[in-house]
C-alpha cells in the first residue's frame, strides 16, 4: 500500500478544500487506500502558519488541521538517514546550480528514505531531485 506523504501547500489546500485535491484525499481514505503521513518539517511550517495569525479564520483551520491530523496515520521523525540524505541531495542541486530551500530538500529526503510519494503542488522544485516520488492531485 501506498504512502503518501503531505506537502505543506498540500495541507494549506485542504484546509481551503480546494480545487481537485480535497477530492482524491477523500476518495483515497473512502477506498481505504494508501497511508498519509506529515513531515515534521511540514508541521512546523502549518503549526507555525496557523500559530501567528490569530483570526476567526485561522481558528477554524486549525480545528480543521487537528481533524486532518487525526486522520493521518503517520508522523514520522527526522532519522539520521534523513539527515544524510538531505546533505546529499544538497550537494547533488548545488553542484548542478539548483538549489532549492532547506525545508523542501528535508521533505524530499523524508520522502525518499521512507519510500513515500510526496503529494506537493510544486513540481518545480521535487522535480529537481532524483529518486523522489511525487504527484500532483491539484490537476
Amino acid at each position: 500500500m501506498m504512502t503518501y506523504a503531505f506537502d505543506t501547500n498540500t495541507i494549506s489546500y485542504l484546509l481551503r478544500k480546494e480545487g481537485s485535491i480535497e477530492m482524491h484525499y477523500q476518495d483515497k481514505i473512502a477506498e481505504g487506500r494508501g497511508l498519509y503521513a506529515i513531515p515534521f518539517i511540514v508541521l512546523y511550517e502549518v503549526r507555525r502558519w496557523l500559530d501567528n495569525r490569530p483570526t476567526k479564520q485561522i481558528r477554524e483551520f486549525t480545528v480543521k488541521f487537528e481533524k486532518l491530523f487525526s486522520d493521518v496515520r503517520g508522523l514520522a521523525g527526522m532519522s539520521e538517514d534523513i539527515w544524510l540524505k538531505a546533505s546529499e541531495i544538497y550537494i547533488q542541486l548545488r553542484q548542478k546550480g539548483q538549489l532549492i530551500g532547506d525545508a523542501d530538500i528535508l521533505i524530499a529526503a523524508y520522502c525518499i528514505v521512507n519510500d513515500y510519494t510526496l503529494v506537493t503542488r510544486n513540481e518545480g522544485d521535487f522535480g529537481r531531485i532524483g529518486g523522489l516520488k511525487f504527484i500532483n492531485w491539484y490537476e
